[in-house]
């Protein structure tokens, strides 16, 4: 395992491993200059986080024998990169750990270098990252059987990867889910769900809609469906992540939801928010735009441009705008016909 296939494993697992001070992300905006690193890049490198990121202290910190590998900071400015490389890492602590660094490079249309961003992982100890995968594993299959929740992704490749476990459930095979989920659903809401979702899947939109399957003992259940698109950092369409619960006759979810419900999807739910849903947020909150900056560690310019949709829809300034107004109370609520509302608590 290295950091050119992490984006293939769950983003519960990325966060467990990050969390764990085994993988963290960087950025550097060339115009701004601004640069900012992860939590889990600062636990990464063995630094507190109340240093200032900066790629040329990260480059510091490698082996001398291995910096080389790495583009220094004069470099990378200039549009030099190094896609992929392995190089040890000395801590502060004299530690000294073995990274999987992937970096990639944004550039306008004339080719003159904007930004520069990348994953790092701590590959030291290969065996540890295989067994927390499989426990994640594990803990996401189990889920299933025991409440009917489920995560799921659909890549560009249109395969629906789900666990094997909602197989089992509905006595579908999982080359049949694989390839159409709604064979799940009862046969006379079926058509019109499937073609809606697809619909909505083919606009890039996010999907959310109740419904009823049944299982394989011949129950029917109610469930909740909601599928999100999710793009990269730099505007790239990468598919959809969703998740799927049954909903009890009062309304209300069964509590696996809540287990279900990672940091991957409730990021791609705050890429859905818009520079409309962001000016709402702040008149609830009688906010001015520079109230939202400092909240959310942004530049006002940063902000400006979330409202004006100019930031791409994957940009990490998106989030800190998003959690800054969570923690004042706003939430952002999807509606089952597409919609995003904003209310305050």
């Amino acid at each position: 395992m290295d950091a050119v296939n992490l984006k293939s494993y769950s983003h519960a697992f990325q966060h467990i491993i990050e969390e764990c001070g085994l993988a963290g992300s960087w950025h550097w905006s060339f115009a701004s200059g601004e640069q900012r690193w992860s939590p889990g890049f600062f636990r990464l490198l063995g630094l507190t986080p109340d240093l200032a990121a900066a790629y040329d202290l990260f480059v510091d910190l490698v082996h001398p024998d291995d910096r080389g590998r790495l583009p220094s900071p004069s470099e990378i400015r200039h549009g030099v990169l190094a896609p992929h490389e392995t190089v040890r890492l000395i801590r502060p602590s004299g530690e000294m750990r073995t990274l999987s660094v992937v970096s990639e490079l944004r550039v306008s249309p004339e080719g003159r270098p904007l930004s520069a961003r990348g994953v790092a992982l701590d590959i030291t100890d290969g065996e540890r990252l295989r067994r927390m995968q499989v426990a994640e594993q594990r803990q996401r299959h189990a889920l299933y059987l025991t409440s009917y929740t489920a995560t799921y992704s659909l890549g560009p490749d249109l395969v629906h990867d789900f666990p094997t476990e909602v197989a089992q459930v509905h006595g579908l095979t999982m080359e049949e889910i694989q390839v159409d989920p709604f064979l799940m659903v009862v046969p006379g809401e079926r058509d019109a769900l499937r073609n809606r979702g697809w619909e909505m899947h083919d606009d890039h939109a996010r999907f959310q809609a109740t419904a009823h399957e049944r299982l394989a003992n011949g129950e029917v259940l109610r469930f909740r469906l909601v599928g999100v698109p999710v793009w990269s950092g730099t505007g790239e369409y990468r598919g959809w992540t969703g998740m799927k619960y049954p909903i009890l006759q009062s309304g209300v979810s069964v509590s696996g939801r809540d287990a279900a419900e990672g940091p991957g999807l409730r990021l791609a739910l705050e890429q859905a928010v818009r520079g409309r849903h962001l000016r709402a947020a702040r008149a609830l909150l009688d906010w001015s735009m520079t109230t939202l900056a400092a909240a959310g560690g942004l530049s006002l310019s940063t902000v400006r441009r979330l409202e004006e949709d100019a930031e791409g829809q994957g940009s990490r300034s998106r989030h800190k705008a998003v959690a800054a107004l969570r923690e004042a109370g706003i939430r952002f609520i999807a509606m089952d016909d597409g919609t995003l509302a904003v209310a305050k608590c």
